[in-house]
């Protein structure tokens, strides 16, 4: 049964298991698996590797296990653990299984007690620097290693006293005998299992040694049940090898098929785990959860939501051919999310002083208050209205002031009126400057008969601005964001991208006004700053705001641009965002 929902655009893959199915190669049974190495938080290219293996096996009706390859106990954690399994089902995804390679230890040490029997495995005594040198490379021989003729008695008793930990690290290695002269690099005699006395994090102290990724990798699928082993493209070249042990092993059911596909990659980001341990170690970044870092945990903390990400990465299919994907198409499935989902606030980030002369006094004297009932979301009713405060003391955006207002510049000067959003119409009259001559307070009168924001008299005003109540603001703190690296394809001139970070990648605003409701708002969750953007509040910060995207669609901008050179991008059009003036 084929359900389309799972199938991503361009899909290869479900075109491959499909045939599978009609040919009855697994009983039209389909079962995949996320496999991730604890040793590090998932990131954006893991979020496309998600979707496509619980993609497929949705479309198709299969399960999908997470398989937790924990073959190097000296990189793990259970921290990684943890944090791998929250990011998951924070994309939407609950596995049928949560696995681990480590379960197999056993049976993985049998199989390859099995290939030494058969003559197809042996214990190599020298140290990896020699075993690298041996292997030769592209276009030049290997040399056999002296000890690969050891009778199958001598390998089975120094394996077995390799398994009893009767050996130091790096003595000794089990290594599979394939062919020293193969034209593919990774059958030639790889290594299966070395000696490593570190304790591990599910089985503790048991083992001294531990199998290689590739070992552990095809015979973990097979010992699960997985049809389909659905990997990224740089295993290309190590699929004769994961045919060959399975192939050469008494396997429980059908030889899984692996599958590869071109990983997901971003304009102006960089996914390399060493790259970004420095970024976190060097304190270029607050850690892996920065809302900077293109880490899962990065990408929730500054708002991104998991049906944007997950709807982004299906769109992108899956293909041969490695590419970057411009990350202001990313950007486009987030604003279109949120545009539908996020209520909407008043928030000035950089606060000038607005003062209405004429506004009117109760009979004690004080600022009369009026309210004003504003719509949480145009694009969804149902999330009704709020009471907003308004006086004659208020915060407007620097950036809508200008003493002298450049050409077609429409927001508040001397002289000209405006509309405040939802309240009245105002015109500048005058303004109040600083010994060092710049602006802080700007005076104005307001129409009384233009409550809501109309003239009676039919008069249109050519600019709406936002607004904060002083006597009504609370303080809240704004992280605005740009790219994380200057360059498209970081390292591109250099070689190290690094070289590319961004110095501005963060600016803090630490004294930005808020309307009152902006105290409703929970952690995690994503408002829009009317004519700004979308904000999400940070999880531990109760004050801090993260630019989750801006209001402007860049990617319909490039789309147009490309249209106009007749080079039609081909993606979705993006649905216009409501700014709210």
């Amino acid at each position: 049964m084929v359900n389309p929902e799972g199938a991503a655009a361009g899909d290869f893959i479900s075109d491959a298991v499909e045939k599978d199915n009609e040919q009855g190669t697994y009983s039209g049974r389909v079962q995949t698996r996320f496999p991730p190495e604890p040793n590090g938080y998932l990131h954006i290219g893991h979020a496309k590797a998600i979707t496509v293996d619980f993609g497929i096996a949705e479309r198709f009706s299969g399960i999908c296990n997470v398989r937790l390859d924990d073959t190097n106990p000296v990189a793990e954690d259970p921290e990684f653990v943890n944090s791998i399994m929250e990011d998951i089902r924070w994309l939407g995804y609950e596995p049928a299984q949560v696995l681990h390679a480590s379960d197999y230890f056993q049976q993985l040490y049998e199989w390859a007690e099995y290939l030494i029997g058969e003559g197809l495995a042996y214990v190599d005594d020298q140290d990896n620097e020699t075993i690298s040198a041996q292997r030769g490379g592209f276009g030049r021989p290997g040399q056999d290693s002296p000890f690969r003729d050891r009778s199958v008695k001598e390998n089975l008793d120094l394996f077995r006293r390799m398994r009893t930990g009767e050996f130091p690290d790096g003595s000794r290695v089990l290594r599979a005998k394939i062919d020293m002269n193969a034209d593919n690099m990774a059958l030639r005699d790889p290594v299966m299992y070395r000696i490593r006395h570190a304790s591990h994090h599910q089985t503790g102290d048991e083992w001294p040694i531990y199998p290689t990724y590739d070992w552990a990798h095809g015979q973990s699928d097979a010992i699960e049940g997985v049809t389909h082993s659905l990997c990224t493209l740089e295993f290309d070249t190590h699929r004769p090898l994961y045919d060959w042990y399975l192939e050469h092993l008494p396997l429980p059911q059908e030889k899984p098929r692996q599958i590869e596909f071109a990983r997901l990659e971003l304009t102006y980001t960089i996914t390399s785990k060493r790259r970004l341990a420095k970024l976190v170690a060097d304190g270029v970044v607050d850690g892996w959860d920065d809302a900077r870092m293109p880490t899962l945990r990065g990408m929730r903390r500054r708002g991104c939501p998991p049906a944007a990400l997950r709807e982004f990465c299906r769109d992108a299919g899956t293909t041969r051919t490695n590419s970057r994907r411009n990350i202001e198409e990313l950007e486009s499935f987030i604003r279109h999310e949120l545009n539908t989902t996020a209520q909407r606030r008043m928030v000035v980030t950089r606060p000038l002083h607005l003062i209405i002369d004429d506004w009117p006094t109760d009979e004690n004297g004080d600022p009369v208050v009026e309210w004003f009932e504003l719509t949480n979301n145009p694009e969804n009713p149902g999330d009704g209205t709020r009471k907003v405060a308004f006086t004659g003391d208020l915060f407007i955006e620097q950036e809508d002031f200008a003493e002298v207002p450049p050409p077609k510049f429409f927001r508040l000067f001397p002289g000209n009126e405006v509309r405040l959003r939802g309240a009245y119409l105002i015109t500048a009259t005058s303004i109040v400057k600083d010994a060092e001559g710049r602006v802080v307070e700007v005076h104005a009168s307001y129409d009384p008969a233009s409550r809501g924001g109309d003239a009676p008299d039919g008069r249109r005003v050519r600019s709406t601005m936002h607004w904060v109540s002083a006597p009504h603001a609370k303080d809240v703190r704004v992280a605005l964001y740009d790219r994380m690296f200057t360059t498209p394809n970081p390292g591109e001139t250099t070689g190290e991208p690094l070289d590319d970070l961004n110095p501005d990648s963060r600016v803090l605003l630490e004294d930005s006004k808020a309307e009152a409701a902006i105290a409703d708002v929970q952690p995690g969750q994503v408002v829009q700053f009317e004519r700004l953007g979308y904000f999400a509040l940070d999880p531990d910060d109760p004050a801090l705001f993260h630019r989750t995207v801006g209001l402007r669609d860049e990617w319909a901008s490039l789309q147009r641009k490309a249209a106009r050179a007749n080079k039609p991008p081909k993606v979705r059009k993006s649905k216009k965002v409501q700014n709210n003036g």
